[in-house]
């Protein structure tokens, strides 16, 4: 018999509801499939919690207290940013990411994860509308905002609300092969990868998507800090091009406003 892959899912009062729902049916429709995951509904002191739809969710273990995980999901809420993360709520982080092979945010989740200083000095993503404020509250990650989902090394990050559901298909790919992962996404009537990142979601990113990698990277970093410091010098230092070069690509592929209106 094979041995469960154990799923901690860390919740609490404020949960996104799809948050928690969404990846749980990804899991649990792959049992069906073959695989074997076991979900243990984890928060701080075993305390059942109510979710954002006002509806209670029951909950297995303590975080403190799931034993050896082979991954552990952090769930979001739409308190988060607006609302500090508590020092339980990040300990409960720290705690399971010392007992999963593999740690996950989901949505605002990374605000979590960054609290309790795993996501320092690795690339992350949350739900476009905070990506900003991730990036302004803590420097020492790099968010990247159009992401989908980003994995650096154990560690991964989902975009808002349901990416949830395609960092689970993603594991699940890795776990059991893309045959496996296809036939739960054809199941659930979703996109094994979906195109495009979430910006296309963004009413303040809705213009044409760059061709150009170089572009892309100045645009990412000018959505995730819109109130930094991006004068043309800047700008064209990051995409490693000169500021005419940069303007050119702007003037190519974007059209006006220049980037050196931006200064």
């Amino acid at each position: 018999m094979d041995v469960p892959h154990r799923v901690g899912v860390l919740v609490f009062d404020g949960v996104k509801m799809l948050d928690v729902a969404g990846p749980s049916e990804v899991f649990t429709e792959a049992n069906r499939l073959g695989a074997t995951y076991e979900l243990v509904l984890c928060s701080v002191g075993a305390v059942d919690v109510t979710a954002s739809t006002g509806m209670r969710i029951s909950v297995d273990a303590d975080a403190a207290d799931t034993g050896h995980l082979s991954t552990a999901l952090v769930m979001g809420g739409d308190i988060f940013p607006s609302t500090p993360v508590s020092p339980e709520l990040a300990g409960a982080a720290t705690t399971l990411a010392g007992d999963a092979d593999r740690m996950a945010s989901i949505c605002t989740g990374a605000f979590i994860l960054a609290a309790a200083g795993l996501l320092d000095g690795r690339r992350a993503t949350t739900h476009w509308q905070h990506a900003a404020t991730l990036a302004r509250g803590y420097p020492r990650i790099t968010v990247e905002p159009d992401a989908i989902f980003v994995e650096d090394g154990t560690i991964f990050s989902s975009a808002g609300v349901t990416a949830g559901i395609d960092l689970a298909l993603a594991l699940v790919e890795r776990d059991h092969g893309t045959e496996l992962a296809r036939a739960v996404a054809q199941s659930l009537v979703v996109f094994l990868q979906r195109p495009g990142g979430q910006s296309q979601f963004s009413p303040s990113l809705r213009g044409p998507r760059p061709r150009t990698g170089q572009l892309r990277k100045v645009v990412d970093a000018v959505a995730a800090d819109p109130t930094g410091d991006h004068s043309i010098t800047r700008l064209a230092a990051r995409a490693n091009v000169s500021p005419r070069h940069l303007t050119r690509l702007f003037q190519d592929e974007l059209a006006p406003p220049r980037p050196s209106t931006w200064s």
